[in-house]
């Protein structure tokens, strides 16, 4: 029997990056979508596709949920239960930038409202059902919840100060969550990726070329979404057995303080 991974904002970006290094080692999927619905099959049929070029047969749903609203938490949990009736493990990825870049001084309570309900609250309450889930039905197989935040955790930018705000408090998820779940044999996991080559960050690609090139970063490049997925795939193949409550960056070594 494949093992379950549900991920968050898988349509495109880090979150299609994890499903296809997933896929890769064969694991059934539930890909989440907020909005795109074409864009989350296309990234079904890829993964379908690429576990077959590795000689595994996996399945890739897709099911529509908006992780910010209870309703549709709830239907998301529903259908995963439905479709393959057991998971193993939950990437919250889905998250959501500021619409409009303004000084801190500036930001309105609409723009923090948004941000805090789609990178905190959702996952909070996602990982609290899936957890439930996973606590009634005990396995020997190890399980894992991987919630993907940013190095804006603990990084200023005064433009986009509620998005700072909300990665700080979606940080504190895993340490939460680890002290609560490694009793049950559930570990938790945070992914703090850097500058990551995606649409979201396809605006501002000049502007971090020229950063990267001056040393913004030890590894002197962009970082891919297969760099996530990558790290998602080692905990998915329990090569971190012993850790809980860390945090893995994939930021090229941009969090090293350096003279």
């Amino acid at each position: 029997m494949s093992s379950v991974a549900l991920i968050t904002g898988a349509s495109r970006g880090i979150g299609r990056g994890i499903a296809l290094e997933l896929a890769v080692l064969g694991w059934d999927l539930v890909i989440n979508y907020a909005r795109n619905g074409e864009a989350a099959a296309k990234t079904a049929s890829e993964c379908e596709a690429i576990a077959l070029a590795h000689g595994r047969k996996i399945r890739a749903a897709h099911c529509r949920a908006d992780v910010s609203v209870g309703e549709d938490r709830e239907a998301l949990v529903r259908f995963t239960q439905e479709t393959f009736g057991h998971i193993e493990m939950l990437v919250n990825n889905a998250g959501v930038a500021p619409a409009v870049r303004t000084d801190l001084l500036e930001i309105s309570e609409e723009s923090f409202d948004r941000l805090m309900s789609i990178n905190v609250k959702g996952p909070l309450f996602l990982t609290q059902a899936v957890a439930r889930w996973m606590i009634e039905t005990p396995t020997e197989t190890p399980r894992a919840i991987v919630t993907v935040s940013s190095t804006s955790a603990r990084t200023v930018s005064l433009d986009r100060g509620e998005y700072c705000v909300s990665k700080a408090a979606l940080s504190m998820l895993t340490p939460l969550f680890a002290a609560r779940l490694a009793g049950h044999g559930i570990n938790t996991y945070e992914l703090r990726p850097g500058i990551i080559a995606t649409d979201m960050t396809s605006g501002v690609k000049e502007k971090y070329d020229r950063l990267i090139e001056g040393g913004l970063t030890p590894i002197q490049r962009w970082g891919t979404p297969g760099d996530v997925g990558k790290a998602v795939a080692a905990i998915a193949q329990n090569l971190l057995p012993y850790s809980t409550g860390e945090t893995l960056n994939i930021d090229g070594g941009f969090h090293i303080r350096r003279l």
